[in-house]
C-alpha cells in the first residue's frame, strides 16, 4: 500500500511541475504569439489597402452578423481605414459558403465610394490544381475584382461567364470561382446598405467589447 501511495505521489507530482512548466510557458510567450498575429494580419490587410501598415487600423474594428449577406451565422471582421477622420475604406473578412470542398475564407477591401479595392483569399479546401486558382500566388484571376463595383461591370454581372456574368470561370471548376463572385457581391451589398453606420459604430476593446 506504501508502495502504491509513493507511485502515486510521485505520478502527481510530475503531473504539477509539467502543468506548472506548460503554464509558464504559454505566459512566456503570449506576448511573443499576439505580436506575430498582429504583423501577420497587418500584412494581410496591407495587400489591400497600403494604409493597413499602420497598427492604428488594427483598433478600428467592429464584428457584424447578418445572415442575409453573410450565410451559416458567421461572424465578419470589419477593419476601418480613414484619412483624417473620414471614411477611407473597409476590409471585411467573411466567408463563401458554397465552395466545393467548404468555406473559403476571403479579404475584400471596399473604398468609401463602394469600389473594390482588391479581394484575397486567406484559406480554403478547394481541389489543387483546380480550385485553387483563386489564390493571388497561383493565378491572376482574384486581382480582376480590383476596381469592381456593383455599378461596374452592373449587378445582373456578378456572375461567372457560363451563366451571363462578368467572371471567368477555371476549367473543368465553375463552383469555386462562382462561390467567390457570389460572396464578394453580397458583401458589397452589405457595405452599400451599411456604410455610413458601419464607420459610425464605435469600435472594439481588445476584448471584443464596445468602447
Amino acid at each position: 500500500m506504501k508502495r502504491m501511495l509513493r507511485s502515486a505521489a510521485a505520478l502527481g507530482l510530475v503531473a504539477l511541475t509539467g502543468t506548472a512548466l506548460l503554464t509558464g510557458v504559454d505566459y512566456l510567450t503570449a506576448d511573443r504569439i499576439a505580436e506575430q498575429e498582429r504583423r501577420v494580419v497587418l500584412e494581410q490587410l496591407g495587400q489591400l489597402v497600403p494604409q493597413a501598415s499602420d497598427d492604428s487600423l488594427l483598433d478600428d474594428k467592429i464584428t457584424v452578423m447578418d445572415e442575409q449577406f453573410f450565410p451559416n451565422g458567421q461572424q465578419v471582421s470589419i477593419w476601418r481605414s480613414r484619412d483624417h477622420g473620414e471614411p477611407l475604406a473597409a476590409i471585411l473578412k467573411f466567408n463563401a459558403v458554397n465552395g466545393y470542398n467548404g468555406d473559403i475564407t476571403l479579404l475584400a477591401g471596399i473604398n468609401a465610394d463602394g469600389s473594390l479595392r482588391g479581394v484575397r483569399v486567406i484559406s480554403h479546401k478547394e481541389t489543387p490544381g483546380l480550385g485553387d486558382a483563386i489564390e493571388a500566388e497561383k493565378s491572376s484571376w482574384i486581382l480582376g475584382f480590383s476596381g469592381k463595383s456593383l455599378e461596374n461591370p452592373g449587378r445582373e454581372r456578378w456572375n461567372v461567364k457560363r451563366e451571363g456574368g462578368e467572371f471567368d470561370q477555371f476549367t473543368g471548376a465553375t463552383i469555386t470561382p462562382r462561390a467567390v463572385v457570389n460572396a464578394v457581391r453580397l458583401a458589397l451589398e452589405y457595405f452599400e446598405l451599411n456604410h455610413e453606420a458601419l464607420f459610425e459604430e464605435p469600435a472594439e476593446t481588445p476584448g471584443g467589447s464596445r468602447r
